[in-house]
């Protein structure tokens, strides 16, 4: 099913909705729906913001401001497994770079882009505070560390 037809059946069969009505008339829960909506989606499609914007009778303009300050969110479809290499100084010393065009080079995607299937997004960090581990990838919150370039197709098969 292609993303847009994802995003018109979760509009039609009210999951924005439940996400919308749990926060309606809370001015302060915007944050937290765009957060959930994020979550089920993996990026925040327009006609979601739209729907968001008429429902809680946000302005779009304001939806969309909040949607590009936070890097948690994404305007453009992300891929329903997101993995961070760390680039930072002891995983770098330890391999990051490797690490990094392993996994370019088995998804054939650059940092900041997502694959074609929707399956892999691909970020780097400047560090994840577990320096000792390097270098580490962190595929949906979970940590591999002292990750080889050998392991990396190992891991990245692990994810469905």
């Amino acid at each position: 099913m292609k993303e847009k037809e994802k995003v018109e059946e979760a509009t039609s069969n009210g999951k924005i909705d439940q996400i919308i009505e749990k926060y309606r008339g809370d001015a302060s829960g915007l944050i937290q729906v765009l957060l959930e909506i994020q979550s089920e989606h993996h990026w925040l499609p327009k006609e979601a913001l739209e729907k968001v914007s008429s429902e809680l009778e946000v302005p779009l303009n304001q939806i969309q401001h909040v949607a590009t300050f936070y890097k948690a969110f994404s305007l453009v479809p992300r891929g329903r497994h997101e993995i961070k290499i760390c680039m930072g100084t002891a995983c770098h010393i330890r391999g990051a770079p490797r690490i990094l065009d392993t996994v370019q080079n088995l998804l054939g995607i650059q940092p900041g882009e997502t694959d074609l299937d929707l399956k892999f997004s691909l970020e780097t960090v400047n560090c994840l505070g577990c320096c000792a581990m390097g270098p580490v990838m962190v595929v949906d919150g979970k940590y591999h560390g002292k990750t080889a370039p050998g392991n990396v197709e190992k891991v990245l098969e692990s994810y469905d």
